[in-house]
């Protein structure tokens, strides 16, 4: 198992930021980092890059950091409420995904990716206040309540009707039931 060390030239997902050495497998810093020009081999000659980037690095992270926070303040000031349609007994027909969600923010003027939108217990299938979680920033998440209401009025199941000893007694039923049926051929 070979391992490569690069200076790594943009963000990487899982691996670092601009500005940091990581050793990686040598395959993947031949055949993807490097073509890519995400990275650079680590030698004596790109050992100068790296204060100029960390510095860069600083920068873009102070202003996510901003951005997320102002962002983390317009979140706290929308109120979400999702009217849906219900069936008997306040059964909602579909589901509140974080497409909707996201959809619903961007129209109240906030710009969010929905894979930013975390539902802790998948979509949301029921009435009621329910919770969304947020990341912004590596650092930064919000939790987002909204509410799911009935669009239309909860109308509750009819009772089921009951057969009222229709002529017969539940133990004459039980006879009936219980004979034997003569076989075929018999």
């Amino acid at each position: 198992m070979a391992l490569s060390e690069v200076l790594l030239l943009k963000p990487v997902e899982n691996l670092g930021a601009e500005g940091d050495q990581v050793k990686v497998r040598a395959g993947y810093a031949r055949n993807f980092l490097l073509p890519q020009k995400i990275a650079l081999p680590v030698d004596r000659i790109n050992r100068k890059h790296i204060e100029s980037l960390q510095k860069a690095r600083a920068t873009r992270e102070a202003k996510e950091i901003a951005a997320a926070q102002g962002e983390a303040a317009k979140l706290a000031a929308v109120a979400l409420v999702f009217a849906v349609k219900t069936g008997e007994g306040g059964k909602m027909f579909g589901a509140i995904t974080t497409t909707e969600i996201a959809a619903r923010l961007a129209s109240d003027g906030i710009d969010l990716d929905r894979r930013k939108i975390h539902l802790p217990h998948g979509s949301v299938k029921g009435l009621g206040k329910h919770v969304a979680h947020i990341k912004l920033h590596h650092a930064i998440t919000h939790d987002l309540e909204f509410e799911v209401v009935s669009e239309n009025p909860i109308e509750e199941k009819p009772e089921p009707v009951s057969n009222e000893d229709d002529g017969k007694n539940i133990h004459e039923r039980k006879k009936h039931f219980s004979k034997k049926r003569p076989k075929k051929g018999e």
